[in-house]
């Protein structure tokens, strides 16, 4: 564990020296609150570290499948989920059983409103949750994506409402989610960025997060937690908006990006590989920059190379059906009418999650655009592959009568080579063939 907060006991209701050695070896009780992609992998962990658990959700349909052992998150499989109720774990859609618990997690959703500004809802609703049900002796934490601020904002008042003195009573920190659905790593194996309210609330947060995870780093602040958490999503939307502004740059000059990435690539330092793509989707990427970049405009403080990214990034859709376009006019063909197949419609490789996902977008314009659209994706169910009217494609061995495919999201399960002898064109968005090693005269790279 990093060194960081520290301070000494303080006089109050809570022996914060006691709790600090409970948090760090003895008993007590995690209370999650929200149980997605974020809460569930953190109840599991929590679980695995010998920690009890009560999860807490709004969702009474989803807390009833959670206690009869069905998981609804990819990365926690539905014996992993049965084991850990037969263990103790339990979930509830009441409210109160968080009074009992030791520390709560908020890890609710943080997504954006229709003009792309932060949706507080969820935060909101989760910190008068706590302002009915927090007690002297427990520590608040957030990790919802959001502004730096916001515990401070939210979580301060929300125990003070509840009639408690913080540091004395209660402690509160923000420690962001590092979850990356998919990735081989678990929650425990990702270090954990806390910062507390106080150096008091740190030295707490601490000690309870480095009972979940390896390694804890503590910074000097919540808002520099949240401002943390900002920079590493908005440290990727630039880097690939930029990727994604040379591949077009690139394409212009009649040369492979791929190559070009391939070949900087070999520089021992000063420079890591970021990919084109058809934009960006999930969690993080599209929504993070913007909560940043939304707080920052209320503090009048420059946002330039968020706000370009963003636009470049939000803008790729309409390069690829561009791209689209041009090669079924080179074949003597229009966008309108052509049957176009989309391979991919999940936001990345090997998962089910299409929250975001831009082949949506691509799909969604090609279709306004005139073009008969279809969809395979081996991971996402059909029926949400079907959702917005596309002709759902499941085995590639039969397909026929597409003009085009576009290769959206690069599944290692898709057959590519079979995609390619059964359709005229290929536009591969994700540099899928070149990565596999046989790039067929047929397919043209983004």
């Amino acid at each position: 564990m990093s060194a960081g907060g520290g301070g000494a006991a303080m006089a109050g209701t809570v022996d914060v020296d006691a709790l600090v050695a409970r948090l760090e070896g003895g008993d007590w009780t995690l209370g999650v609150v929200g149980l997605g992609y974020v809460g569930l992998p953190l109840a599991m962990t929590a679980v695995r570290a010998g920690v009890g658990v009560v999860g807490f959700d709004v969702a009474a349909d989803r807390v009833a499948a959670l206690n009869g052992g069905r998981s609804h998150v990819e990365d926690v499989a539905d014996d992993e989920l049965a084991a850990a109720v037969a263990a103790g774990a339990r979930f509830t859609a009441d409210e109160t059983d968080l009074a009992a618990v030791d520390v709560i997690v908020i890890a609710v959703p943080s997504p954006l409103g229709r003009n792309r500004q932060p949706d507080m809802s969820y935060i909101e609703a989760a910190a008068a949750a706590v302002s009915r049900v927090a007690r002297p002796g427990q520590l608040i934490s957030l990790e919802s994506t959001t502004y730096p601020g916001t515990t401070e904002e939210h979580l301060v008042p929300a125990v003070a409402a509840a009639g408690l003195t913080l540091d004395e009573d209660v402690f509160v920190a923000f420690s962001p989610e590092r979850i990356d659905p998919g990735n081989t790593l678990q929650t425990h194996e990702i270090p954990k960025i806390v910062g507390g309210v106080s150096a008091v609330s740190s030295r707490v947060a601490a000690a309870a997060y480095g009972r979940l995870v390896q390694r804890v780093h503590v910074v000097g602040s919540a808002r520099a937690a949240e401002l943390t958490k900002l920079l590493e999503n908005t440290y990727r939307s630039v880097n690939i908006a930029l990727v994604n502004e040379l591949a077009q740059v690139a394409h212009a000059f009649d040369v492979d990006i791929w190559e070009v990435v391939e070949a900087a690539a070999t520089k021992p330092f000063g420079f890591q590989a970021f990919y084109p793509g058809p934009g960006v989707g999930g969690h993080c990427i599209p929504l993070d920059p913007q909560y940043l970049a939304w707080r920052a405009r209320e503090l009048r403080a420059p946002t330039r190379f968020i706000d370009l990214a963003e636009d470049v990034n939000l803008h790729m859709p309409d390069y690829v059906v561009a791209r689209v376009g041009e090669m079924l006019n080179a074949a003597g063909k229009a966008l309108n009418g052509a049957r176009v197949l989309g391979v991919g419609l999940a936001y990345k490789r090997n998962i089910a999650d299409d929250r975001e996902s831009p082949a949506r977008e691509v799909l969604d314009r090609l279709r306004r655009r005139g073009a008969v659209v279809g969809v395979h994706d081996p991971h996402v169910p059909a029926a949400r592959l079907g959702a917005d009217g596309s002709e759902v494609v499941t085995d590639l061995a039969g397909t026929e009568g597409w003009d085009v495919a576009v290769v959206l999201t690069d599944h290692d399960t898709v057959a590519y080579d079979v995609l390619a002898a059964r359709v005229p064109q290929v536009l591969d968005t994700r540099g899928v063939y070149r990565r596999n090693g046989s790039v067929p005269a047929n397919v043209t790279a983004l």
